[in-house]
Protein backbone atom coordinates (compact mmCIF):
# COMPACT_ATOMS: atom_id res chain seq x y z
CA UNK A 1 0.00 0.00 0.00
CA UNK A 2 1.42 3.40 -0.93
CA UNK A 3 2.29 6.06 1.64
CA UNK A 4 -0.52 8.20 0.31
CA UNK A 5 -3.22 5.67 1.18
CA UNK A 6 -6.04 7.02 3.38
CA UNK A 7 -5.60 6.68 7.13
CA UNK A 8 -8.82 4.72 7.39
CA UNK A 9 -7.49 2.11 4.99
CA UNK A 10 -4.21 1.77 6.92
CA UNK A 11 -6.05 1.42 10.23
CA UNK A 12 -8.63 -1.05 8.98
CA UNK A 13 -11.53 1.15 10.02
CA UNK A 14 -14.75 1.27 8.06
CA UNK A 15 -14.54 4.23 5.64
CA UNK A 16 -16.11 7.32 7.17
CA UNK A 17 -15.43 6.10 10.73
CA UNK A 18 -13.01 8.09 12.83
CA UNK A 19 -10.09 6.50 14.63
CA UNK A 20 -10.84 5.90 18.31
CA UNK A 21 -8.40 7.83 20.49
CA UNK A 22 -6.24 6.03 23.02
CA UNK A 23 -6.97 8.65 25.69
CA UNK A 24 -10.22 10.46 26.49
CA UNK A 25 -10.78 13.55 24.39
CA UNK A 26 -11.31 16.89 26.14
CA UNK A 27 -14.93 17.95 26.38
CA UNK A 28 -15.69 21.38 24.86
CA UNK A 29 -19.45 21.88 25.40
CA UNK A 30 -19.70 25.25 23.63
CA UNK A 31 -17.80 24.05 20.57
CA UNK A 32 -19.73 20.78 20.42
CA UNK A 33 -23.07 22.55 20.82
CA UNK A 34 -22.19 24.86 17.95
CA UNK A 35 -21.33 21.87 15.79
CA UNK A 36 -24.66 20.25 16.71
CA UNK A 37 -26.70 23.42 16.05
CA UNK A 38 -27.93 22.40 12.56
CA UNK A 39 -29.10 19.04 13.90
CA UNK A 40 -30.89 20.67 16.84
CA UNK A 41 -32.58 23.23 14.59
CA UNK A 42 -33.67 20.50 12.19
CA UNK A 43 -34.94 18.40 15.09
CA UNK A 44 -36.94 21.31 16.49
CA UNK A 45 -38.39 22.03 13.06
CA UNK A 46 -39.56 18.44 12.57
CA UNK A 47 -41.19 18.25 15.96
CA UNK A 48 -42.75 21.71 15.56
CA UNK A 49 -44.29 20.56 12.27
CA UNK A 50 -45.78 17.56 14.04
CA UNK A 51 -47.09 19.76 16.82
CA UNK A 52 -48.68 22.11 14.28
CA UNK A 53 -50.53 19.26 12.56
CA UNK A 54 -51.71 18.01 15.94
CA UNK A 55 -52.92 21.48 16.94
CA UNK A 56 -54.86 22.01 13.70
CA UNK A 57 -56.43 18.55 13.87
CA UNK A 58 -57.25 18.95 17.56
CA UNK A 59 -58.85 22.33 16.89
CA UNK A 60 -61.15 20.81 14.29
CA UNK A 61 -62.15 18.12 16.77
CA UNK A 62 -62.53 20.65 19.61
CA UNK A 63 -59.74 19.09 21.68
CA UNK A 64 -57.11 20.88 23.70
CA UNK A 65 -53.48 20.10 22.85
CA UNK A 66 -51.96 20.62 26.31
CA UNK A 67 -53.94 17.84 28.08
CA UNK A 68 -53.00 15.41 25.29
CA UNK A 69 -49.32 16.13 25.74
CA UNK A 70 -49.07 16.62 29.49
CA UNK A 71 -51.70 14.61 31.36
CA UNK A 72 -52.83 11.52 29.48
CA UNK A 73 -51.95 7.85 29.90
CA UNK A 74 -48.42 7.27 31.23
CA UNK A 75 -48.00 10.98 31.94
CA UNK A 76 -50.91 10.70 34.38
CA UNK A 77 -49.23 7.77 36.14
CA UNK A 78 -45.99 9.70 36.59
CA UNK A 79 -47.87 12.74 37.90
CA UNK A 80 -49.67 10.47 40.36
CA UNK A 81 -46.34 9.17 41.63
CA UNK A 82 -45.03 12.73 41.99
CA UNK A 83 -48.16 13.70 43.92
CA UNK A 84 -48.75 10.65 46.13
CA UNK A 85 -45.72 8.35 45.93
CA UNK A 86 -45.65 4.63 45.26
CA UNK A 87 -48.03 1.85 46.26
CA UNK A 88 -47.11 -0.08 49.40
CA UNK A 89 -48.74 -3.39 48.51
CA UNK A 90 -48.88 -5.63 45.47
CA UNK A 91 -52.66 -6.04 45.32
CA UNK A 92 -54.49 -8.17 42.80
CA UNK A 93 -55.95 -5.59 40.41
CA UNK A 94 -54.58 -5.65 36.89
CA UNK A 95 -52.99 -2.54 35.33
CA UNK A 96 -53.21 -0.64 38.59
CA UNK A 97 -49.92 -0.84 40.51
CA UNK A 98 -47.69 2.20 39.94
CA UNK A 99 -44.54 0.35 41.04
CA UNK A 100 -44.23 -0.66 37.39
CA UNK A 101 -43.07 2.89 36.61
CA UNK A 102 -39.45 3.80 37.35
CA UNK A 103 -38.75 6.82 39.56
CA UNK A 104 -36.32 9.29 37.95
CA UNK A 105 -38.88 11.26 35.92
CA UNK A 106 -41.45 11.73 38.73
CA UNK A 107 -38.65 12.62 41.16
CA UNK A 108 -37.42 15.31 38.76
CA UNK A 109 -40.97 16.57 38.22
CA UNK A 110 -41.56 16.88 41.96
CA UNK A 111 -38.19 18.55 42.59
CA UNK A 112 -38.47 21.10 39.76
CA UNK A 113 -42.13 21.88 40.50
CA UNK A 114 -41.17 22.67 44.09
CA UNK A 115 -39.00 25.59 42.96
CA UNK A 116 -40.98 26.83 39.93
CA UNK A 117 -44.44 28.38 39.61
CA UNK A 118 -45.81 25.93 37.06
CA UNK A 119 -47.99 22.92 37.75
CA UNK A 120 -46.40 19.48 37.91
CA UNK A 121 -48.03 18.58 34.59
CA UNK A 122 -46.45 21.61 32.93
CA UNK A 123 -43.10 20.81 34.53
CA UNK A 124 -43.30 17.20 33.33
CA UNK A 125 -43.98 18.31 29.77
CA UNK A 126 -41.20 20.92 29.82
CA UNK A 127 -38.74 18.36 31.19
CA UNK A 128 -39.65 16.01 28.34
CA UNK A 129 -39.06 18.74 25.72
CA UNK A 130 -35.71 19.74 27.23
CA UNK A 131 -34.71 16.07 27.48
CA UNK A 132 -35.66 15.57 23.83
CA UNK A 133 -33.22 18.30 22.80
CA UNK A 134 -30.50 16.71 24.91
CA UNK A 135 -31.36 13.38 23.29
CA UNK A 136 -31.17 14.91 19.81
CA UNK A 137 -27.77 16.40 20.68
CA UNK A 138 -26.52 13.04 21.97
CA UNK A 139 -27.79 11.21 18.89
CA UNK A 140 -26.06 13.74 16.65
CA UNK A 141 -22.87 13.36 18.68
CA UNK A 142 -22.86 9.60 18.16
CA UNK A 143 -23.53 9.85 14.43
CA UNK A 144 -20.97 12.63 14.01
CA UNK A 145 -18.38 10.70 15.98
CA UNK A 146 -18.76 7.60 13.83
CA UNK A 147 -19.43 8.94 10.35
CA UNK A 148 -19.23 12.72 10.28
CA UNK A 149 -21.51 15.71 10.63
CA UNK A 150 -23.88 14.97 7.74
CA UNK A 151 -24.71 11.52 9.07
CA UNK A 152 -25.15 12.99 12.55
CA UNK A 153 -27.70 15.50 11.28
CA UNK A 154 -29.54 12.89 9.22
CA UNK A 155 -29.62 10.48 12.16
CA UNK A 156 -31.17 13.18 14.34
CA UNK A 157 -33.79 14.07 11.74
CA UNK A 158 -34.71 10.42 11.26
CA UNK A 159 -35.15 9.98 15.01
CA UNK A 160 -37.38 13.07 15.12
CA UNK A 161 -39.41 11.66 12.21
CA UNK A 162 -40.31 8.30 13.71
CA UNK A 163 -44.02 7.44 13.44
CA UNK A 164 -44.46 7.83 17.22
CA UNK A 165 -42.14 10.83 17.42
CA UNK A 166 -44.87 12.91 19.06
CA UNK A 167 -44.12 11.02 22.29
CA UNK A 168 -40.81 12.88 22.43
CA UNK A 169 -42.79 16.01 23.34
CA UNK A 170 -45.21 14.37 25.76
CA UNK A 171 -44.95 13.94 29.52
CA UNK A 172 -43.42 10.50 29.04
CA UNK A 173 -39.95 9.12 29.84
CA UNK A 174 -38.81 8.18 26.34
CA UNK A 175 -36.96 11.47 25.73
CA UNK A 176 -35.19 11.41 29.09
CA UNK A 177 -34.24 7.77 28.62
CA UNK A 178 -32.99 8.36 25.07
CA UNK A 179 -30.89 11.32 26.23
CA UNK A 180 -29.23 9.23 28.95
CA UNK A 181 -28.72 6.29 26.58
CA UNK A 182 -27.28 8.40 23.76
CA UNK A 183 -24.81 10.21 25.96
CA UNK A 184 -23.83 6.99 27.74
CA UNK A 185 -23.05 5.40 24.38
CA UNK A 186 -21.16 8.49 23.26
CA UNK A 187 -19.15 8.42 26.49
CA UNK A 188 -18.16 4.83 25.71
CA UNK A 189 -17.10 5.79 22.19
CA UNK A 190 -14.77 8.51 23.54
CA UNK A 191 -13.49 6.47 26.51
CA UNK A 192 -15.26 8.52 29.18
CA UNK A 193 -15.96 5.49 31.30
CA UNK A 194 -17.08 7.10 34.55
CA UNK A 195 -19.58 9.23 32.65
CA UNK A 196 -20.77 6.17 30.77
CA UNK A 197 -21.34 4.21 33.97
CA UNK A 198 -23.10 7.07 35.73
CA UNK A 199 -25.41 7.81 32.79
CA UNK A 200 -26.22 4.12 32.40
CA UNK A 201 -27.09 3.96 36.10
CA UNK A 202 -29.45 6.93 35.69
CA UNK A 203 -31.03 5.28 32.63
CA UNK A 204 -31.62 2.27 34.85
CA UNK A 205 -33.89 4.27 37.15
CA UNK A 206 -35.76 5.85 34.23
CA UNK A 207 -37.25 2.91 32.36
CA UNK A 208 -37.28 -0.90 32.69
CA UNK A 209 -35.29 -1.08 29.46
CA UNK A 210 -32.45 0.70 31.24
CA UNK A 211 -30.98 -2.77 31.47
CA UNK A 212 -30.13 -2.41 27.75
CA UNK A 213 -27.94 0.64 28.42
CA UNK A 214 -26.32 -1.15 31.36
CA UNK A 215 -25.61 -4.17 29.18
CA UNK A 216 -24.06 -2.03 26.44
CA UNK A 217 -21.74 -0.20 28.85
CA UNK A 218 -20.82 -3.23 30.93
CA UNK A 219 -20.13 -5.57 28.02
CA UNK A 220 -18.02 -2.99 26.19
CA UNK A 221 -16.15 -2.05 29.37
CA UNK A 222 -15.27 -5.68 30.05
CA UNK A 223 -13.99 -6.05 26.50
CA UNK A 224 -11.75 -3.01 26.91
CA UNK A 225 -10.38 -3.42 30.41
CA UNK A 226 -6.75 -3.47 29.28
CA UNK A 227 -5.19 -0.09 29.88
CA UNK A 228 -8.48 1.42 31.05
CA UNK A 229 -8.85 1.03 34.84
CA UNK A 230 -11.99 3.19 34.92
CA UNK A 231 -13.71 0.75 32.56
CA UNK A 232 -14.04 -1.73 35.42
CA UNK A 233 -15.69 0.96 37.54
CA UNK A 234 -18.12 1.67 34.71
CA UNK A 235 -18.89 -2.03 34.32
CA UNK A 236 -19.89 -2.20 37.99
CA UNK A 237 -21.66 1.17 38.10
CA UNK A 238 -23.80 0.79 34.95
CA UNK A 239 -26.34 -1.78 36.24
CA UNK A 240 -26.68 -0.27 39.73
CA UNK A 241 -29.59 2.01 38.85
CA UNK A 242 -31.81 -0.73 37.47
CA UNK A 243 -30.81 -3.19 40.20
CA UNK A 244 -31.38 -0.64 42.96
CA UNK A 245 -34.96 0.07 41.92
CA UNK A 246 -35.83 -3.60 41.42
CA UNK A 247 -34.28 -4.33 44.82
CA UNK A 248 -36.17 -1.48 46.46
CA UNK A 249 -39.48 -2.80 45.10
CA UNK A 250 -38.60 -6.25 46.46
CA UNK A 251 -38.03 -4.78 49.92
CA UNK A 252 -41.16 -2.64 49.75
CA UNK A 253 -43.37 -5.61 48.85
CA UNK A 254 -41.54 -8.11 51.04
CA UNK A 255 -40.81 -10.61 48.27
CA UNK A 256 -37.72 -11.14 46.17
CA UNK A 257 -39.65 -11.08 42.90
CA UNK A 258 -41.71 -8.02 43.83
CA UNK A 259 -41.02 -6.02 40.69
CA UNK A 260 -41.66 -8.98 38.41
CA UNK A 261 -44.90 -9.72 40.26
CA UNK A 262 -45.99 -6.15 39.55
CA UNK A 263 -45.14 -6.62 35.88
CA UNK A 264 -47.26 -9.76 35.78
CA UNK A 265 -50.20 -7.67 36.94
CA UNK A 266 -49.51 -5.49 33.90
CA UNK A 267 -49.49 -8.63 31.69
CA UNK A 268 -45.75 -8.24 31.06
CA UNK A 269 -43.97 -11.58 31.05
CA UNK A 270 -41.20 -12.91 28.85
CA UNK A 271 -42.49 -15.48 26.37
CA UNK A 272 -39.70 -15.46 23.81
CA UNK A 273 -41.79 -13.59 21.23
CA UNK A 274 -44.77 -15.93 20.90
CA UNK A 275 -47.32 -13.20 21.63
CA UNK A 276 -45.56 -10.80 19.27
CA UNK A 277 -45.68 -13.29 16.41
CA UNK A 278 -49.30 -14.16 17.18
CA UNK A 279 -50.38 -10.53 17.00
CA UNK A 280 -48.41 -9.93 13.81
CA UNK A 281 -49.97 -12.96 12.13
CA UNK A 282 -53.42 -11.93 13.27
CA UNK A 283 -53.05 -8.38 11.97
CA UNK A 284 -51.37 -9.20 8.67
CA UNK A 285 -53.10 -12.45 7.71
CA UNK A 286 -56.52 -12.64 9.35
CA UNK A 287 -57.84 -9.22 10.35
CA UNK A 288 -59.83 -7.78 7.43
CA UNK A 289 -60.04 -4.32 9.01
CA UNK A 290 -56.89 -3.87 11.14
CA UNK A 291 -56.44 -0.70 13.15
CA UNK A 292 -54.13 1.69 11.31
CA UNK A 293 -52.07 2.36 14.43
CA UNK A 294 -51.51 -1.36 15.01
CA UNK A 295 -50.37 -1.72 11.41
CA UNK A 296 -47.86 1.08 12.03
CA UNK A 297 -46.64 -0.72 15.16
CA UNK A 298 -46.27 -3.99 13.25
CA UNK A 299 -44.36 -2.38 10.37
CA UNK A 300 -42.12 -0.63 12.89
CA UNK A 301 -41.27 -3.93 14.58
CA UNK A 302 -40.51 -5.70 11.30
CA UNK A 303 -38.43 -2.76 10.04
CA UNK A 304 -36.50 -2.70 13.32
CA UNK A 305 -35.46 -6.33 12.89
CA UNK A 306 -34.31 -5.64 9.32
CA UNK A 307 -32.40 -2.54 10.40
CA UNK A 308 -30.70 -4.44 13.19
CA UNK A 309 -29.51 -6.97 10.62
CA UNK A 310 -28.12 -4.12 8.52
CA UNK A 311 -26.45 -2.63 11.60
CA UNK A 312 -24.73 -5.94 12.26
CA UNK A 313 -23.67 -6.17 8.63
CA UNK A 314 -22.29 -2.61 8.85
CA UNK A 315 -20.24 -3.68 11.89
CA UNK A 316 -21.52 -0.95 14.15
CA UNK A 317 -19.50 -0.52 17.36
CA UNK A 318 -20.19 -3.06 20.09
CA UNK A 319 -21.97 -0.68 22.49
CA UNK A 320 -24.48 0.39 19.84
CA UNK A 321 -25.20 -3.17 18.76
CA UNK A 322 -25.51 -4.35 22.35
CA UNK A 323 -27.90 -1.55 23.28
CA UNK A 324 -30.13 -1.93 20.22
CA UNK A 325 -30.01 -5.73 20.35
CA UNK A 326 -30.98 -6.04 24.02
CA UNK A 327 -33.70 -3.41 23.65
CA UNK A 328 -35.09 -5.16 20.58
CA UNK A 329 -35.03 -8.53 22.34
CA UNK A 330 -36.93 -7.11 25.32
CA UNK A 331 -39.61 -5.49 23.18
CA UNK A 332 -40.09 -8.45 20.81
CA UNK A 333 -39.83 -11.10 23.52
CA UNK A 334 -42.39 -9.58 25.86
CA UNK A 335 -45.79 -11.24 26.15
CA UNK A 336 -47.36 -7.96 27.27
CA UNK A 337 -49.58 -5.47 25.50
CA UNK A 338 -48.81 -5.01 21.82
CA UNK A 339 -49.79 -1.46 20.93
CA UNK A 340 -47.01 0.49 22.78
CA UNK A 341 -44.14 -1.43 21.28
CA UNK A 342 -43.25 1.13 18.63
CA UNK A 343 -42.91 3.63 21.49
CA UNK A 344 -40.78 1.20 23.47
CA UNK A 345 -38.37 1.08 20.52
CA UNK A 346 -38.19 4.85 20.15
CA UNK A 347 -34.86 5.08 22.07
CA UNK A 348 -33.21 2.54 19.72
CA UNK A 349 -31.68 5.23 17.52
CA UNK A 350 -28.67 3.08 16.43
CA UNK A 351 -31.12 1.14 14.27
CA UNK A 352 -31.48 4.28 12.15
CA UNK A 353 -27.76 4.54 11.36
CA UNK A 354 -27.97 2.36 8.20
CA UNK A 355 -30.69 4.66 6.85
CA UNK A 356 -28.71 7.78 7.74
CA UNK A 357 -25.64 6.38 6.00
CA UNK A 358 -27.66 5.51 2.90
CA UNK A 359 -29.20 8.97 2.74
CA UNK A 360 -25.82 10.63 3.24
CA UNK A 361 -24.66 9.09 -0.07
CA UNK A 362 -27.91 9.70 -1.94
CA UNK A 363 -28.61 12.60 -4.27
CA UNK A 364 -29.91 15.81 -2.75
CA UNK A 365 -33.26 15.39 -4.47
CA UNK A 366 -33.74 11.83 -3.20
CA UNK A 367 -32.67 12.85 0.29
CA UNK A 368 -35.13 15.74 0.33
CA UNK A 369 -38.02 13.58 -0.90
CA UNK A 370 -37.27 10.82 1.62
CA UNK A 371 -37.02 13.18 4.57
CA UNK A 372 -40.10 15.14 3.55
CA UNK A 373 -42.11 11.93 3.37
CA UNK A 374 -40.78 10.83 6.77
CA UNK A 375 -41.63 14.16 8.40
CA UNK A 376 -45.12 14.25 6.86
CA UNK A 377 -45.78 10.66 7.86
CA UNK A 378 -44.60 11.30 11.40
CA UNK A 379 -46.82 14.37 11.72
CA UNK A 380 -49.88 12.47 10.51
CA UNK A 381 -49.19 9.35 12.60
CA UNK A 382 -48.57 11.43 15.70
CA UNK A 383 -51.85 13.31 15.38
CA UNK A 384 -53.73 10.12 14.54
CA UNK A 385 -52.17 8.37 17.54
CA UNK A 386 -53.24 11.18 19.88
CA UNK A 387 -56.69 11.97 18.50
CA UNK A 388 -58.06 8.85 16.81
CA UNK A 389 -56.37 5.84 18.38
CA UNK A 390 -58.37 5.26 21.57
CA UNK A 391 -55.63 3.86 23.79
CA UNK A 392 -52.15 4.85 24.93
CA UNK A 393 -49.44 5.39 22.29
Amino acid sequence: MSSTAPETARSGLVPGTRRRPRTPEPVRPVTELGRAAPALMAYTGVRAAGLLVLALWAHRRHHGVWPILATRWDADWYLGIADHGYARALGTEYDANNLAFFPLHPVLVKAVAAVTPGSRATVGLCLAVVASLLAAWGIFAVGDRLHGRRVGVLLTVLWASLPVGLVQWMGYTESLFTALAAWALYAVLVDRWLWAGALAALAGVTRPTGVAVAAAVTVTALLRLRGRPTALVAAVLAPLGWCSYVGWVALRLGRWDGYFAVQRLWHNEWDGGRETLRRMRELLAYDSTPELFLVVVTVTLIASVVLFGLAVADRQPVPLLAFAGVLLAIVLGSGGVYFPRARFLLPAFPLLLPLALHLSHASRRYRLLALTAAVAGSAYCGAYMALVWPSAP
